[in-house]
């Protein structure tokens, strides 16, 4: 399971309701940031998840709207005297970005609280065991963007009738099939697990990209998500200006949702420029199963 809580949802500049970008992402009983733009601290509090057990920023980009939070979180961070290790991993530019925005306040290696900087590059960057996170390039401009897949394995579970028909006790043999192990029951017959275990079920994707010029070459990493997570900063009749300045449109990614049988579509990175109805009325006309995200909004896939 991943409970999702968007914490700003606003295109470059914010609005009276939405934040910069940040989004928490809660699975197995980790806390991941995705982004962190000015004010996210104070949404942090402001939803009610508040900073306990967070450890770890992923970032997508360099751009300020999704690192300026940084600097006031870890201030917050260190005043309450937290002793945790904030791991931030990006690319090496965007890196490079965060730590000299950090040594110009506090100077190089002295920020409030540890921190581990870990460069990424296309592959897996954390295996949490019930989850792993899988990052992959996205271009943006002239950044080193990526964009991250979150997936929980799906699992095959022991089915009762089977067990029972085939006579297998309670107790230790059952947890051995669970295990994928055949056993050997009572009356000397063995038990295979593919006897009782039924399909595979439970596994869940969530794939968030930041700001992208383009979805081509993405679709081996978004195909089948349960949910895809993704920038709608323009309309379709300002395609030449999303062109120019490295963003989608709302029809251009409902259209790559709908290409890669994703399940459901949540639109980020909106402009105060347009209407929430308008953006979702052009996703929608092609991806029904659109929404608008909005800050503090909560989704659990």
């Amino acid at each position: 399971m991943f409970a999702l809580t968007f914490l700003g949802t606003s295109a470059s500049v914010p609005s009276a309701e939405r934040n910069h970008p940040a989004l928490l992402v809660e699975a197995a009983g980790r806390r991941i940031l995705v982004d962190c733009g000015e004010g996210t601290q104070r949404q942090l509090l402001r939803s009610g998840v508040g900073f306990r057990r967070l450890d770890r920023i992923l970032l997508t980009h360099g751009h300020l709207d999704h690192v300026l939070g940084i600097p006031g979180l870890f201030s917050t961070l260190g005043l309450r005297q937290t002793s945790e290790m904030m791991t931030i991993h990006g690319g090496q530019g965007t890196l490079d970005i965060v730590m000299r925005m950090l040594a110009g306040l506090w100077g190089a290696g002295r920020a409030p609280i540890p921190v581990t900087f870990v460069p990424l590059s296309e592959g897996q960057v954390i295996d949490a065991g019930e989850f792993i996170v899988d990052c992959f390039p996205v271009r943006h401009r002239d950044t080193d963007s990526f964009g991250f897949a979150f997936q929980s394995p799906a699992r095959r579970h022991l089915r009762p009738d089977r067990l029972a028909a085939l006579g297998v006790p309670d107790g230790p043999l059952r947890g051995e099939l669970a295990e994928g192990r055949p056993v050997v029951i009572a009356d000397g017959r063995t038990v295979d697990p593919e006897d009782v275990l039924g399909p595979p079920s439970g596994g869940r994707k969530l794939v968030v990209i930041g700001d992208t010029e383009t979805t081509e070459g993405l679709s081996d990493h978004v195909a089948g998500a349960d949910v895809l997570v993704i920038e709608a900063t323009f309309l379709d009749r300002d395609a030449a200006t999303a062109r120019d300045y490295g963003h989608l449109t709302a029809a251009e990614a409902a259209s790559f949702a709908a290409a890669n049988n994703v399940r459901q579509l949540v639109l980020v990175h909106l402009s105060g420029r347009y209407q929430d109805e308008e953006i979702l009325t052009e996703a929608a006309r092609i991806f029904p199963s659109s929404r608008i995200a909005a800050d503090f909004d909560r989704i659990v896939i």
